[in-house]
């Protein structure tokens, strides 16, 4: 689960800065310069409305999940929707018929969902889906909640552990599964737990905490149950695992592709000042995003700031505690019903204060932002079925909801 941010006796006002004065209607939350490393600059999409015109809602289509952690949208043409629950069990969605009663799966015996952010957290399903039939989950596993990635066969319920690395705090498991345009499964896992990333897991590359990996999860490759692709940025590197794209994160709890170009937005979760969207080209990898020696653009810690270091800035901060506490990332929107007002929009919540963001890049290499709506209480994940439409499950209330998009009155 998210984890709220730790406390800290420092607290700093939100930043707030106007991106020209055509946006004046736009509230900014700490919109942030273009860096090096972040995605390519790409004119704004033509078919949506401008962003401050923009207003999100959301309709309940589902309820009686028990602490509900991912969603995954099968493209087999059934538009269902796979839900994980934080115990160990995925339920499934039908539009004809609502929320099954009976899971599809039951991993209780393997998952370990003690305390507040164990448990089965990340669901991914195979690019052939249709044929093989297959998922990928991401859970902390019994006895000592090992973060795990595996694959879940439907049609012989078999499990095959993939990867596991050890983690020595309940919390920051992350835990989010996305395959990428490449075709390749990225994972994102937290720094290892405890307030201020004791053991600098963060600015280490020999440990697999506080990344998002990039595997081949099509074949196996000597002991390993997976390649590692040639391309990724540390291969050859003996002080590095080859299995690292990205580094620097405090725990990336929801992360996603924009099927358009491939780029990767990240939501990573703060400590207690600043929480962070980051946007990552589909060739970017290597990127640092600075965890724990800064929090956002601030300077967290100076110890773990290694002499020579270079940071990818976030696009997007708000204050931690001010407004919200765990930032919930969430997707582009690409889907067909309404492409003509919210195409090409980046959509996130807050786990606190549901406040909904849109952000958009601006074709001259900064980003627009606003807050456009809000969303139930306690979102922890958005999903996206086959059509593109997108979805969010909230937490203890134990909904599932549809988001939808209008034009706001002049």
């Amino acid at each position: 689960m998210p984890r709220r941010a730790s406390s800290t006796p420092s607290r700093h006002p939100v930043r707030r800065l106007l991106i020209g004065a055509s946006l004046a209607a736009v509230v900014p939350l700490g919109t942030l310069a273009w860096t090096a490393g972040a995605a390519e600059e790409t004119a704004p999409d033509p078919l949506a409305v401008p962003l401050e015109s923009l207003t999100l809602a959301t309709e309940q289509i589902g309820q009686g999940l028990e602490r509900p952690t991912a969603i995954a949208g099968p493209d087999d043409g059934t538009n269902r929707l796979f839900i994980t629950e934080k115990p160990g069990v995925i339920r499934v969605y039908e539009p004809e018929s609502g929320l099954a009663e009976e899971p599809l799966v039951d991993l209780t015996d393997v998952v370990n969902g003690s305390g507040n952010e164990r448990g089965l957290l990340g669901i991914e399903v195979a690019p052939d889906f249709a044929e093989s039939q297959e998922l990928y989950l991401a859970y902390t596993a019994l006895p000592d909640g090992d973060v795990t990635l595996a694959r879940y066969g439907l049609s012989d319920d078999s499990l095959e552990v993939l990867l596991s690395q050890e983690h020595p705090e309940t919390n920051h498991n992350g835990g989010q599964l996305a395959f990428g345009t490449d075709g390749y499964l990225y994972w994102g896992l937290g720094d290892g737990g405890g307030a201020g990333d004791p053991d600098g897991n963060g600015q280490r590359l020999d440990t697999l905490l506080g990344t998002i990996l990039r595997l081949d999860v099509s074949q196996s490759c000597g002991e390993l149950a997976y390649c590692v692709p040639e391309d990724n940025p540390f291969v050859g590197d003996p002080e590095a695992r080859d299995e690292i794209w990205a580094w620097g994160l405090r725990n990336p709890w929801r992360f996603s592709f924009d099927h358009a170009d491939g780029s990767l937005w990240i939501g990573d979760v703060g400590q207690g000042a600043w929480e962070e969207v980051n946007h990552l080209a589909a060739d970017g990898g290597g990127a640092n995003f600075g965890w724990a020696c800064r929090e956002g653009l601030d300077e967290f810690d100076p110890g773990q700031c290694g002499d020579g270091a270079e940071f990818t800035d976030p696009i997007f901060t708000y204050a931690t505690s001010a407004e919200g506490c765990a930032v919930i990332g969430g997707h582009v929107y690409r889907g067909a019903e309404f492409a003509d007002l919210a195409e090409g929009t980046y959509v996130a919540t807050d786990y606190c204060s549901s406040t909904g963001w849109g952000l958009r890049t601006d074709g001259s290499g900064g980003y627009k932002d606003a807050v456009i709506g809000e969303f139930p209480t306690q979102v922890t994940a958005f999903g996206e079925d086959g059509d593109g439409e997108l979805y969010v499950v909230n937490d203890l209330p134990g909904q599932l909801h549809k988001v939808t998009f209008a034009e706001a009155a002049e």
